[in-house]
């Protein structure tokens, strides 16, 4: 998750809206979310939330920017089913899909838990560069490409809705990065500026003037594959853009008056709600009587501060008692030797933000082995300690143990970092040794790093090999490594700058499942997991 703090140069709007000068003002008020992966327990604070919004801020369009599968037990069970009753209770206007939608696709059977997604909803789908046509699954779901009395459960280009006595266009976006990092299957993803261009066209010629983009591309993610600032710089018509994918955290609305050349644009509001249903984003856009946006304000309101609405805990305490059950299921992998998580808060000599260790080898040989399903040049996997939470008993392995270990739902991100970065990223890991950081990196097979922790931080690493085709070869500062790690890390958490920066310049790609679902299919396919620590993390220091 990131926090866009506030002042960038974008121009971030705050601040209560004031009486226009111009005629006819307009305030169009959406209420937004995106990201939930799976996580449905969030729902009864979010509708908590929601009320409360309603009553503050008034009537308002209620939008989700997609990823509402994959990541928790909820999801693993349910495949969605829960979610969107929660959803229907809240009273969705419009929904796109996200990159994890397409998760559960497969090449024979197709998208059957997301076409049922789609046909238990009480809101249209939108998706302009999606193109559902050629799956059989979503056949009873087709609509028009833009419609002006959308049916539920069925996919658009774009609708148009009224709110206030104004025509509002909507149209969906969803990133073109699900071809790599997800399994679309038969659904195809298509430009987003083109898409996007001819949508603005279409609400034109229907006399709409008040469009908005519902986008899963990211805030700023990858520039190969769009992102809403790019899509706000080169796409001119586009008022609003409601987004995810990027787990971005806008405080405030931010307001684009410059295109990608510095010229002058009509401006383009975007706002998104970081993740998890943490937050339910409000945003406000005032109009002026031609359609042109005059200002904007909005904030997140966190749905921690909230009580949870009785009516949904209700409904949501049946799903919960299954999860608990399938939480004690055990996953079919067997722990030969127990897997200790050493702390030196409860007296061990060794630690796991210190040191090796067996559990954190395993974990790192999960990532690894996930990564290279998606790209085989991936060279080593890293593990931030502090993600480590818990051990592993000897014994059968249930799933609740395993959530245990791994908690935070984080994903598998694929990194494209030089040799000199990858130096850095564990000089900045080993800079606290041998005190505890939770940014200390345990590793995945193949990787030898020997380092001095009575060196000088910025200069313990004593060298650092990888196994490239089949032998430790030194790590070249000017060569390009493809690397893997969970998605906090690779976005900058636990002060690795070097990882943040290559996530900033679009060298980041999330893939794959959370880090416990990874530990668990790597497990498995151990059966029995024999694992010890092996001398891949040697502090000279020591010896």
């Amino acid at each position: 998750m990131r926090f866009i703090p506030h002042g960038i140069a974008l121009g971030i709007v705050t601040g209560l809206l004031t009486t226009s000068a111009y005629a006819a003002p307009y305030t169009l008020t959406i209420f937004h979310t995106n990201d939930l992966h799976g996580r449905t327990d969030h729902y009864p604070q979010l509708i908590t939330t929601l009320a409360e919004a309603r009553e503050r801020f008034g009537d308002g369009l209620l939008l989700d920017a997609g990823d509402i599968f994959s990541g928790t037990l909820y999801f693993t069970e349910y495949r969605g089913q829960d979610a969107v009753k929660f959803m229907n209770l809240m009273g969705y206007d419009a929904f796109v899909p996200g990159n994890h939608e397409f998760d559960l696709g497969d090449p024979e059977k197709g998208h059957k838990a997301l076409a049922a997604f789609f046909a238990a909803a009480d809101f249209p789908i939108l998706g302009a560069n999606l193109d559902f046509s050629t799956s059989e699954e979503f056949a009873d779901q087709l609509g028009e490409s833009i419609s002006v009395e959308p049916q539920p459960g069925h996919l658009y280009d774009g609708i148009v809705v009224e709110h206030a006595g104004q025509r509002i266009g909507i149209f969906g976006l969803s990133t073109p990065s699900s071809n790599t990092v997800s399994s679309p299957g038969n659904v195809t993803i298509s430009d987003y500026r083109e898409a996007a261009e001819a949508m603005v066209a279409e609400f034109e010629a229907q006399g709409i003037d008040k469009i908005v983009a519902l986008t899963h591309m990211g805030y700023d993610s990858d520039p190969s594959m769009g992102n809403d600032l790019l899509l706000a710089q080169h796409v001119e018509g586009v008022d609003v853009i409601i987004g995810g994918h990027s787990h971005t955290r806008l405080e405030t609305p931010v307001m684009l008056t410059e295109n990608d050349r510095g010229e002058p644009m009509a401006p383009t509001v975007i706002g998104q709600a970081g993740e998890y249903g943490q937050y339910l984003g409000v945003v406000q856009v005032t109009f002026d009587d031609n359609g042109n946006v005059l200002e904007a304000n909005g904030e997140l309101l966190a749905t921690d501060e909230r009580e949870p609405d009785a009516d949904a805990a209700a409904l949501l305490a049946p799903y919960t008692a299954k999860i608990e059950e399938v939480r004690d299921t055990l996953v079919g992998a067997r722990v030969v030797s127990a897997l200790p998580n050493p702390r030196h808060g409860n007296g061990d000599e060794q630690s796991v933000r210190a040191d090796e260790t067996a559990l954190g080898n395993l974990i790192a040989d999960g990532q690894l082995a996930a990564a290279r399903r998606v790209n085989l040049e991936t060279v080593l996997a890293i593990q931030n300690s502090g993600g480590i939470r818990e051990p592993i008993a000897q014994g059968d392995v249930s799933v609740g143990e395993l959530v245990a270990v791994q908690p935070f739902g984080n994903r598998l991100a694929l990194v494209r970092v030089t040799g000199a970065e990858l130096l850095e990223t564990f000089e900045i890991g080993l800079a606290n040794a041998p005190i505890e950081s939770g940014g200390f990196l345990q590793v995945s097979n193949g990787i030898e790093l020997v380092y001095d922790s009575r060196q000088p931080v910025g200069k313990r690493v004593v060298s650092l090999k990888v196994t490239q085709d089949g032998t430790l070869q030194p790590v070249d500062p000017e060569h390009t490594y493809i690397i893997a790690t969970n998605h906090f890390t690779a976005a900058g958490g636990d002060s690795h700058i070097a990882l943040e920066a290559a996530y900033e310049d679009g060298r980041s790609t999330i893939v794959g499942n959370t880090d416990w679902e990874m530990l668990r299919d790597y497990m498995v396919s151990l059966g029995d997991v024999d694992y010890q620590v092996e001398g891949r993390i040697v502090d000279l220091a020591k010896q």
